[in-house]
């Protein structure tokens, strides 16, 4: 590039952009935030922000007129929990009818707020990850960085090899074209229910549902078992929650292409207190304690409860609720590769959306 063409150029917009700025710092995900500049919840030196807009650290930034301190100069806070969702919860923060949210059992973090990365139906069970990191949900989301999603799903109605094709080559469906990547048949059920492992790469509504529906299909039980390399099983009981590891958190920050950052340090009271409430929500649910359920009541116990462990005879196979520290091409099969063999491969209850 000549000197003139480099006078002639437009001069680079200072600043970073609004969305980027306040997901970095754990307000909300790039997608939350978009959201609230849209609906004008979102002020930039007393003036409603745009979308695009940039911001420096002179510049007063507020939602829903609360000023947001911010330290530029510091990393984002990067903390990851896993939570395994029972039915009859729903993934947001309040709810007017009352019903119970996914939010209602996590601990309350020091800095930030946990951001779920992605949904489940109020009738889906399973793997649901939270992060005080904005950036890191926002790409996990984004359906550039292909995270894949694993399902155990039990179908009821007859399914042959031609379904099975169909569902991996494409079907449309009201929103656009979605298929499975893969399609496992998984050990356990009987007559006209079966259980099968799927994956898809997006995280749209309803989808897995819909799918098997478009072949005529009624979907029984769902239940998320992956997500990306993070695997579930029975270690971490449903209604449990377990915060990773330093070393996990690399991991899953590396599959979406950002570098490691530390965990804030606790002091002795803080830890202590952190490391009970892990040991009590790694604990399986007692007698007492019952997970809130949707299904009908059964042998005479009180509608809307039911124990929270889940019958052995469900199949499926035994994963690991940790990351799986492989490389990423492993994860990531072409519809029709063969099933997926090495550590964390084959193993644990059947998982669902």
């Amino acid at each position: 590039m000549s000197e003139q063409d480099l006078q002639d150029s437009p001069p680079r917009p200072a600043g970073e952009k609004l969305q980027k700025v306040l997901a970095r710092i754990g307000v909300g995900s790039r997608r939350d935030v978009e959201a609230w500049i849209g609906e004008g919840r979102i002020k930039v030196n007393g003036v409603v922000a745009t979308l695009g807009q940039r911001v420096d650290l002179h510049d007063a930034i507020s939602v829903d007129g609360r000023l947001i301190k911010r330290e530029e100069s510091a990393e984002s806070v990067r903390r990851v929990i896993m939570y395994n969702k029972p039915d009859g919860e729903i993934c947001t923060r309040d709810d007017p009818e009352g019903r119970p949210t996914v939010f209602d059992r996590l601990p309350r973090p020091k800095e930030g707020r946990w951001i779920n990365v992605g949904r489940l139906d109020i009738n889906t069970t399973g793997l649901l990850l939270f992060t005080t990191d904005g950036e890191l949900a926002n790409r996990l989301m984004h359906p550039s960085f292909e995270m894949d999603r694993e399902y155990a799903v039990r179908v009821r109605g007859e399914v042959d090899d031609d379904m099975i094709a169909r569902l991996k080559e494409g079907v449309v469906l009201e929103d656009g074209p979605a298929r499975f990547t893969d399609i496992q048949v998984a050990p356990g059920g009987e007559g006209f229910n079966h259980w099968y492992h799927c994956v898809v790469m997006e995280g749209r509504n309803r989808e897995v549902r819909r799918l098997w529906e478009s072949q005529g299909l009624v979907v029984s039980r769902l239940k998320r078992v992956r997500f990306g390399p993070v695997f579930l099983n029975s270690d971490l009981p449903m209604g449990r929650w377990r915060e990773m590891s330093q070393g996990e958190i690399d991991i899953l920050a590396a599959e979406v292409g950002l570098t490691p950052v530390a965990m804030p340090a606790m002091n002795a009271k803080t830890k202590d207190k952190l490391e009970r409430m892990q040991r009590k929500s790694s604990k399986p649910v007692g007698r007492g304690e019952r997970v809130r359920t949707l299904r009908p009541a059964k042998d005479g116990a009180p509608a809307g409860e039911r124990p929270a462990r889940q019958p052995r005879e469900e199949g499926g196979r035994k994963g690991r609720t940790t990351v799986a520290e492989r490389p990423s091409d492993v994860r990531r099969k072409p519809a029709g590769a063969p099933k997926r063999s090495g550590p964390g491969a084959g193993r644990g209850k059947p998982r669902s959306e």
